[in-house]
């Protein structure tokens, strides 16, 4: 009796280890509730309930909400989710939620509430911040979570992005190069690079919305801005002066490509982000690619495509830009946020799957597997964005939360290229702050 009695306790204390370990592998395996932070998730309705929830969004295809849907339907195996990509989404979102059959869940993104044009949006979306609601928002990066002046929250962040560059770090290792932890290092690495015979020792494209010159400029202009609103609101005003503010990021992209960090021959001849360049870096020989995270997220799809990567696999990862004596900004933003539109139907289901979406683990698995950097506070999930976990708060900032208008973004963007292929010096680039067309 005492030895039944013994097994069970051994028994029952393994099963409770498994859970709070959250041990993925596992949990799978057996269908175990998932674990997150010391809680399991709690079903509230009926799970017999039947119905279907329809989320439109941005993207063409969506198979990594659609695999977090999957562990949902454990718990509401009838529970079906239709994923839609809708054309033309910025234009289109408000005729959708204005439809008879409105979507449960939809796409939404911070820069749109700076746009009149997207209020009529956000007045159908729920308030994530309803106690009711159960969400536990507090697993997001605070600085990611959008709060209007009366303190609601009409949208959840599931995915994030930076800014920063891809090393190869099998290339460091072979020509005995530390990683640089300033610009200076930056620049005294590349001289190294080029002497051992590589011409460009950073790529990245030009002039895409995301490219080279604005991956390197766009955190020092973040940086710059994070604890000075008048400025922001003299850049947001066209104030005369305010492109003067650009002055620090110009200076760092000029500084890049004058010293020979990247080739701008071979930087120009990287027409797609998206397919040339990441081939591009996966032949082996190109130290550093700079882009924002959510381009370094191919890499994965393309390594398959890559015959020289096929052939000689080499270890690499996404790191900050050390765009200062001080080292790099985590200029960290939204990606993809979900809003919840108040009048759909199967409202409290809806908000049973968000309520299931937004914890640790869930979210960091939907980041992974879509190999983007999380929302969360836990970078231990994919170590190819480790290092921005080891960013401190004095190094982080939060695009959203300076309040840039689209305008200002757009008018850095054409400085920083401008600057990037000698088209502008940067003093004549920051007196034109406001006339670039």
């Amino acid at each position: 009796m005492r030895k039944r009695i013994k097994c069970g306790l051994c028994l029952l204390l393994a099963l409770m280890t498994l859970l709070l370990t959250g041990c993925d592998a596992v949990i799978d395996t057996l269908h175990l509730p998932r674990v997150t932070q010391g809680q399991v998730f709690v079903p509230r309705l009926d799970p017999n309930r039947a119905c279907t929830l329809r989320v439109l969004g941005s993207y063409r295809s969506f198979p990594e909400l659609e695999q977090s849907f999957a562990a949902f339907r454990r718990y509401y195996p009838h529970v079906e989710l239709v994923y839609s990509h809708l054309p033309n989404y910025n234009s289109a979102i408000l005729t959708a939620l204005e439809a008879e059959e409105k979507p449960n869940l939809f796409f939404t993104n911070p820069w749109m509430l700076e746009d009149a044009v997207y209020y009529r949006v956000f007045d159908a979306a729920e308030d994530l911040s309803d106690r009711a609601l159960g969400l536990d928002l507090s697993c997001v990066r605070e600085g990611l979570l959008y709060r209007d002046p009366a303190g609601k929250v009409p949208m959840a962040p599931i995915l994030s992005n930076t800014s920063g560059m891809l090393v190869n770090e099998a290339l460091f290792e072979e020509l005995g190069v530390p990683a640089p932890v300033s610009f200076s290092a930056l620049l005294d690495a590349c001289d190294r690079f080029r002497a051992s015979g590589i011409a460009s020792p950073a790529l990245g494209s030009v002039d895409d919305a995301d490219g080279l010159p604005y991956a390197l400029g766009f955190p020092v202009l973040c940086g710059a801005l994070r604890d000075d609103p008048a400025a922001v609101e003299a850049l947001n005003d066209y104030a005369e002066g305010s492109g003067e503010t650009l002055r620090g990021a110009l200076n760092a992209v000029y500084s890049f490509f004058d010293c020979g960090c990247a080739n701008l021959e071979r930087c120009l001849a990287l027409e797609d982000a998206n397919d040339k360049m990441l081939l591009r870096f996966l032949e082996g020989d190109v130290p550093m690619l700079l882009c924002g995270a959510d381009i370094a997220s191919g890499t994965a799809s393309r390594e398959r495509q890559s015959s020289a990567f096929l052939a000689h696999p080499f270890p690499y990862s996404f790191r900050p830009i050390p765009v200062t004596e001080e080292g790099g900004w985590f200029q960290s933003s939204v990606l993809v946020a979900l809003s919840v539109c108040r009048d759909c139907d199967n409202l409290d289901m809806t908000n049973e799957f968000l309520r299931f979406l937004m914890n640790t683990q869930e979210l960091n698995a939907l980041a992974r597997a879509r190999r983007l950097v999380t929302v969360t506070r836990d970078f231990t999930a994919d170590p190819m964005f480790a290092a921005f976990g080891d960013m401190d708060a004095a190094h982080t900032v939060y695009p959203q939360s300076l309040r840039l208008q689209e305008r200002v973004l757009n008018q850095f963007h054409k400085a920083a290229f401008a600057v990037a292929v000698g088209k502008l010096s940067v003093d004549e680039a920051v007196a034109a702050y406001g006339l670039m067309i």
